[in-house]
């Protein structure tokens, strides 16, 4: 081969194969770097949850919120600083539980003794997600490893990326199909809601302020209804008064939320919409009668958000963070 044959070639493999090629997740990138990852995520997430019953939720909605701005990067865990209002504190995720952000701080912090700066943020709320879906009796999925974490966390990025619980349906539709989720994913996604909870702020419109005619929405059962006016009479002064999505078993990750629908007893607006809208309604009834079909269906969505807009090796955005709190120029 000549030389001149061979210069040919260089330029042609270098004009496909760009330089910054990102690597693909892979559920064994910590096998020989941090053999102990597993171990560690696995026994946090047992002694917290075993303490905080609430962590599960909180933990499976911080990973929702931080996926949903600008992918799956631990953005949601930076710290807002004298010159920035990060992520975090936007009026969306005021209400975030502390619980989630306390769990992946444990488990980082036992991580770096272990193997300093080579476990994402990311990848512990990935993986620790996944292990406390599992520990309230959700299904097992594969997460797989290798993100890294973003260096940007903005407050204004978040207005908008989240969808609001006052969307109708075609709202609902459009907010998770631009982001690659059929409708089908969208309802199994909100199945999450089997043990999430809420603001009173969230839902204190179909409660006081539905319509000029009938202040209460009438598809909410009215005993139902009763309580939750009495538990947020004064959502102005008690900011973070919350009730569970799931009023029967909220604790369970089980398909109640779904049997809970037609009854009039789902909180938001939004869980209302899933059972009224002809589109989604035939997946309610589904996943209400058919507990296997929502747990494969959730686990398949639960796979694919994981994977969101993910920053991975080579990616000039993303770093190893030394604390969760903060990107490591400040540190």
């Amino acid at each position: 081969m000549t030389l001149i044959y061979q210069h040919v070639l260089l330029i042609l493999f270098v004009s496909i194969i760009p330089f910054s090629q990102s690597v693909p997740l892979n559920p064994d990138y910590y096998k020989t770097s941090c053999p102990d990852f597993d171990r560690i995520v696995r026994e946090e997430v047992h002694e917290k949850q075993s303490k905080f019953v609430t962590t599960a939720a909180g933990t499976l909605r911080l990973f929702f919120h931080d996926c949903m701005t600008g992918g799956c990067d631990a953005s949601i865990l930076i710290g807002s600083s004298s010159d920035n209002k990060a992520e975090k504190d936007h009026e969306d995720n005021i209400s975030l539980p502390g619980d989630g952000f306390e769990i992946i701080s444990r488990i980082k912090n036992a991580l770096e003794l272990s193997c300093p700066g080579v476990v994402s943020c990311a990848d512990i709320l990935a993986a620790s997600t996944r292990n406390l879906v599992v520990m309230v009796g959700g299904p097992h999925y594969p997460v797989q490893l290798g993100r890294k974490d973003g260096l940007i966390s903005q407050a204004t990025r978040v207005t908008g990326s989240l969808p609001s619980t006052e969307m109708n349906g075609d709202q609902m539709i459009q907010y998770f199909g631009d982001r690659g989720f059929s409708i089908q994913e969208m309802v199994a996604l909100l199945g999450a809601h089997t043990i999430g909870f809420s603001n009173c702020k969230q839902f204190s419109k179909r409660l006081f302020n539905y319509s000029a005619e009938t202040p209460t929405d009438p598809a909410l059962k009215p005993a139902y209804a009763e309580a939750l006016k009495n538990l947020c009479a004064n959502p102005a002064t008690n900011v973070t008064m919350s009730a569970f999505n799931d009023v029967k078993t909220p604790g369970k990750f089980d398909n109640q939320y779904y049997k809970n629908l037609p009854k009039g007893l789902g909180l938001l607006a939004t869980d209302n919409v899933l059972v009224t809208d002809p589109r989604t309604r035939p997946i309610v009834e589904m996943y209400a009668a058919n507990e296997t079909a929502f747990y494969k269906d959730f686990a398949d969505a639960m796979v694919k958000m994981s994977n969101f807009e993910v920053k991975t090796d080579g990616d000039p955005g993303g770093e190893v963070r030394r604390r969760c709190d903060a990107p490591n120029s400040v540190a």
